[in-house]
């Protein structure tokens, strides 16, 4: 059955261009929705950091990850998008089951992407990461949920030689694949970036803005057709870089200037309140 959250996400990939920020936590899930944001999404590097583990394919097992997705999605009415990994498989039937364990979680959407996690072949060979893809939309399918499936080439942010060849011929197939939204992380311009959403139409493209770019805006990338636009691990980073300075300059100095910058007590209460 289409919950209320998948139909919502869904309309928001059909036109316009909206911010999807990543929370880590059942708290910044929260927060993130008081913001007014109006859809989430789920962030591996958020959730390894605060686990304190590496941002790996293999470092939080599956388990953990579906707990922390219904905690996400218990959090707040809203869309999460669950970052998924390469679907915690190399082959594509277990691929399926794991999306399947995934989308029982609540989720709105989810991404498969192709990067192995290992560095002799850090990208699937392209039939088995095309099968992948179909094995997960399969697995939507059977669900009879309508969840958003986001296709992931990790070429540009695995720094493959030949990713500028890889990821339009990637996307063009993940999309014939059957996913409903394309995403290339680490994208090297605004330029490559409109030509994905060229190549890929009419389904949606997501950009990944992790870090201030010059030129790149909100506005910017709706005006090239840029239907999504996620934060990645950019917020949770925001949050360890804040702790990391206020540590180093206690450490360092003896002195508590790092606070200076902290949410107040009060507003923090009156947010996560009754």
């Amino acid at each position: 059955m289409i919950t209320a959250a998948t139909a919502a996400f869904r309309a928001l990939h059909e036109s316009g261009c909206f911010v999807i920020p990543n929370p880590w936590d059942v708290g910044s899930a929260r927060y993130l929705a008081h913001a007014g944001f109006r859809a989430l999404a789920t962030s591996s590097a958020g959730l390894a950091f605060s686990l304190g583990k590496p941002d790996t394919v293999d470092a939080v097992p599956l388990a953990t990850v579906l707990a922390h997705l219904r905690d996400v999605v218990a959090a707040t009415p809203l869309p999460v998008n669950a970052d998924f990994q390469n679907g915690y498989a190399d082959e594509p039937a277990g691929v399926g089951a794991n999306v399947a364990a995934c989308i029982a979680t609540g989720v709105a959407g989810l991404s498969i992407e192709d990067n192995t996690g290992r560095s002799d072949a850090p990208i699937y060979e392209r039939e088995l990461a095309i099968e992948r893809i179909r094995a997960a939309r399969a697995a939507i399918d059977a669900s009879g949920t309508g969840v958003v499936l986001t296709a992931r080439c990790e070429a540009y942010l695995v720094r493959h030689p030949d990713a500028a060849r890889l990821v339009p011929d990637r996307l063009a197939a993940y999309a014939e694949a059957g996913a409903d939204c394309l995403y290339a992380p680490a994208l090297p311009d605004l330029d490559t970036a409109a030509a994905i959403v060229r190549l890929v139409a009419p389904r949606a493209v997501n950009v990944l803005v992790a870090a201030p770019l010059p030129g790149v805006t909100i506005p910017r990338l709706a005006e090239l057709g840029v239907r999504r636009v996620s934060l990645g691990s950019g917020l949770a980073r925001v949050a360890w870089g804040a702790v990391g300075r206020a540590v180093a300059e206690l450490v360092a100095q003896g002195t508590f200037g790092g606070f200076a910058q902290a949410m107040p007590f009060a507003e923090l209460n009156a947010i996560f309140g009754p």
